[in-house]
């Protein structure tokens, strides 16, 4: 079995580190209420398993969304909008449920959209602390599963509101239950949601036969399709 390389692991951890710090610090500082989620995906396009296609239309998708979307409510909500092979996820919060409904309306009506996971809460905005916690815990989510030696993190998109972690993502269901069981690992996660869209094994192997190479968590061998 391939050893890990001490070195190679410090690294990877610096540079989460690093950019998990920068994250919190553009969302303590942000002066818009609505947040994309994609916007740092863009290095991940040569290893990620949706086309290149599906990858420029999630960054359209969120873009349109959030235009719309502040067109439509204003400063008077914060929402976060995700989208992934064109599934789109709403967290964040709104005054009431009538906003809540607008908001899926604005975003289910955007061009590509194929579905939309409301998943936004009926409350005040959250305090500081909670918005930093969610942060911190999805960097830690991501390391987690960077660490894990049977999966591909980059197969992975993680988000987290108010200690709920959303994973989303074209994963095997081997896949699936592993980076839940990995995430509610993670310290101060309240709940792991999924989102994913379930592929088999041999669309796996046609889609990214390196990532199908992974070992099992069980045997420490290449996993088998079928």
């Amino acid at each position: 079995m391939k050893k890990t390389n001490p070195t190679t692991t410090r690294f990877k951890r610096l540079m989460l580190t690093a950019c998990t710090v920068a994250l919190l610090g553009g969302s303590l500082t942000a002066c818009f209420p609505l947040a994309l989620g994609g916007v740092a995906g863009g290095v991940m396009v040569a290893t990620d398993r949706r086309t290149s296609g599906a990858q420029l239309e999630d960054e359209g998708i969120e873009l349109r969304a959030m235009s719309r979307l502040r067109d439509a409510i204003g400063s008077r909500a914060r929402v976060s909008v995700t989208s992934y092979n064109r599934q789109v996820l709403l967290t964040g919060e709104v005054l009431n449920e009538q906003d809540k409904k607008l908001v899926e309306q604005v975003v289910s009506r955007v061009e590509n959209v194929n579905g939309v996971v409301n998943e936004l809460a009926i409350i005040d905005s959250p305090s500081l602390v909670q918005r930093s916690s969610d942060v911190l815990i999805t960097g830690q989510v991501k390391a987690l599963l960077i660490d894990t030696k049977d999966l591909y993190a980059g197969a992975f998109k993680v988000v987290t509101e108010r200690g709920t972690v959303y994973l989303m993502g074209r994963v095997t269901q081997r896949e699936a239950e592993r980076a839940t069981e990995v995430a509610r690992g993670g310290r101060g996660v309240q709940k792991v949601v999924r989102i994913f869209e379930v592929i088999s094994d041999e669309e796996l192997k046609r889609l990214m036969p390196q990532q199908a190479a992974k070992p099992t968590a069980a045997t420490g061998t290449p996993s088998s399709g079928g």
